[in-house]
């Protein structure tokens, strides 16, 4: 196509999502002259999205913390010499100047905290992995340039939060959290109502005012300027409000997202948006739209269901939820991972378990040392929204208490997680086994912050040189599949994928490489008994007998060798 036929569609593909966000295109122009001034100072960068060799690391700028260095040099560092063959790149969680919830409570979007580093170490982590940023949407820190301005009626972000009258009746609301809804603010008119849909000190914005998008758009650009490959759209899904709606997945929002791929696929082709949004599967998987929104998801169901299977010893409900994704749109997959800064969400599985198993899994996250966050219904009822505990310590055991697989069972948690479809990333609390720190969540009284751990370098690089340690062996052991995973083709997150039902116990899964050149069978134990596979016709046919197991790096005879308790084989076959 001619490029005057490129730009002219394009631009009235910015025109259709301003209209379908506003009911007008007037917004266009402006928007045009940010696109002029994108392209005036960007690169694009138009290598494939991904391969293989994606794998992420979650990590806050301070979770790796030395004495007179600044955290982001410390981090830095210990990427560098721990990681740098093992990972592609490093998701940083909020770096920006904050007032509460560790980052997300965001009082400047364009600066670096300074108490972690500035700009420019946030580029020295960019010249050895890509970057992962968050772009915050759907609120600011009431201690905000922009909520100052607000107070003081200034404009143009006078018009950036949402007022709304306290006795609307807003029960359809969908609540994360059981928090009030509208909080009180002093300005020097009066008090004001505002939305708040998380917390007091995180003020909803308000995108029905043109400004304000186009203000956002002005700061993804200059992550994606700063380096950022992959951005983050944080609790997306809240973004627009419209009472007497449930004020959740509106059709503007996933305008917006849709405004956003535009954007990113004409001025920055290499750039993947991935949304965040804990809720139910099929509303999560809605943000690909037709191809058209975020070309990646978080998988949301995945912590909950490989928690439940290996608490219960049990792969079923993994294994049949895992048959029922359907077929990704193209260019589209899933962003994989078992743990995050934040706890276990249980939204997404709603109707996938019983729920008398659910309340035995909550049971054992409060046996082990962990918190059950609430979210509020429509009709008053309390109900579980998130497992606050480090993934770690609530694999400690199964339903039936602490026994001595603990580190195995970890183990094959994490290695669930990399051989599914997607790119996969690992929280850096669960690649050195960090367990609860109920410190912080005393001195924080926030119990997210038991899976927030600060590690001192010194202190950890001592653990991870002793081989007797859970941190030292769980660190060693993913580090190597880690390197093994980005050798295979196979794990290409455009490779098919197949769930096999072998047995309740096994969790199986036969990946075949987008140029057709390679398979692999991945079964996974889930329990704490040794299992046999399923009678040799259950089995693909390449792997009725002999088979190499990349993970233990011996050969295994899938039909006559039993798997042994929550182990996992990568199995190629050999002939």
């Amino acid at each position: 196509m001619p490029e005057r036929s490129i730009e002219i569609a394009f631009k009235a593909r910015l025109a259709q999502h301003l209209e379908r966000i506003y009911g007008n295109s007037a917004l266009l122009e402006r928007l045009l002259q940010q696109v002029s001034r994108y392209r005036a100072q960007t690169t694009p960068d138009k290598h494939p999205h991904w391969d293989e060799r994606d794998l992420i690391l979650i990590s806050y700028g301070d979770s790796i913390l030395e004495d007179d260095v600044a955290p982001l040099e410390s981090l830095a560092r210990f990427l560098q010499v721990q990681l740098r063959d093992s990972i592609s790149a490093v998701h940083l969680l909020p770096f920006y100047p904050y007032s509460s919830d560790d980052g997300f409570s965001v009082i400047d979007y364009r600066a670096v905290d300074p108490k972690l580093g500035d700009w420019q170490d946030i580029r020295h982590i960019g010249t050895s992995f890509e970057l992962m940023a968050d772009l915050v949407l759907n609120h600011a820190s009431r201690q905000s340039l922009w909520f100052v301005d607000f107070i003081n009626d200034t404009p143009p972000a006078n018009g950036y939060f949402i007022e709304v009258d306290p006795d609307t009746d807003l029960r359809q609301v969908i609540r994360p959290r059981t928090t009030p809804l509208v909080v009180d603010v002093y300005t020097p008119s009066g008090i004001k109502h505002v939305w708040a849909t998380f917390s007091e000190d995180q003020i909803d914005l308000n995108f029905a005012n043109p400004d304000l998008l186009l203000e956002m758009i002005d700061i993804l650009f200059a992550y994606i300027d700063a380096g950022a490959r992959f951005v983050r759209l944080d609790a997306v899904a809240f973004l627009w409000k419209e009472i007497g709606t449930p004020c959740i997945h509106l059709p503007e929002t996933h305008e917006v997202v849709k405004l956003l791929r535009t954007l990113v696929d004409e001025l920055t082709p290499g750039v993947v948006l991935i949304t965040e949004t804990n809720v139910p599967h099929q509303e999560n998987i809605s943000y690909f739209g037709a191809g058209d929104e975020a070309q990646m998801v978080y998988q949301f169901a995945l912590p909950p269901l490989v928690l439940h299977g290996l608490n219960r010893g049990n792969a079923s409900y993994l294994t049949r939820w895992a048959r029922s994704l359907p077929e990704l749109p193209s260019g589209c997959t899933y962003l994989n991972f078992t743990a995050s800064h934040d706890g276990v969400g249980v939204r997404a599985i709603e109707g996938l378990i019983p729920a008398h198993e659910l309340n035995d899994l909550l049971d054992s996250v409060h046996q082990y040392g962990g918190f059950v966050s609430k979210r509020g219904s429509a009709s008053g009822e309390e109900l579980p929204y998130e497992l606050n505990i480090s993934l770690f310590d609530a694999l400690c055991g199964t339903r039936t208490g602490k026994d001595i697989w603990q580190v195995e069972r970890f183990l094959c948690s994490q290695t669930i997680m990399l051989a599914l479809q997607g790119i996969p990333a690992v929280y850096i609390h669960s690649l050195t086994a960090t367990p609860n720190d109920l410190d912080q969540v005393e001195a924080t009284q926030r119990t997210r912050s038991i899976n927030r751990h600060k590690w001192h370098k010194g202190q950890l690089e001592l653990l991870l040189q002793d081989p007797s340690t859970p941190q030292a062996r769980v660190f060693g052991a993913l580090r190597r599949l880690m390197q093994i995973r980005r050798r295979q083709p196979v794990f290409h997150p455009d490779a098919g994928q197949e769930v096999l039902v072998l047995s309740d116990s096994l969790f199986a899964l036969l990946r075949t490489s987008p140029c057709g050149g390679q398979s692999l069978l991945a079964i996974h134990n889930l329990s704490a008994h040794p299992q046999h596979t399923a009678p040799g016709n259950k089995l693909p046919d390449a792997f009725q007998h002999r088979a190499f197991d990349l993970i233990s790096q011996k050969p295994f005879d899938v039909t006559e060798q039993e798997i042994q308790p929550y182990q996992c084989l990568w199995l190629v076959a050999q002939n």
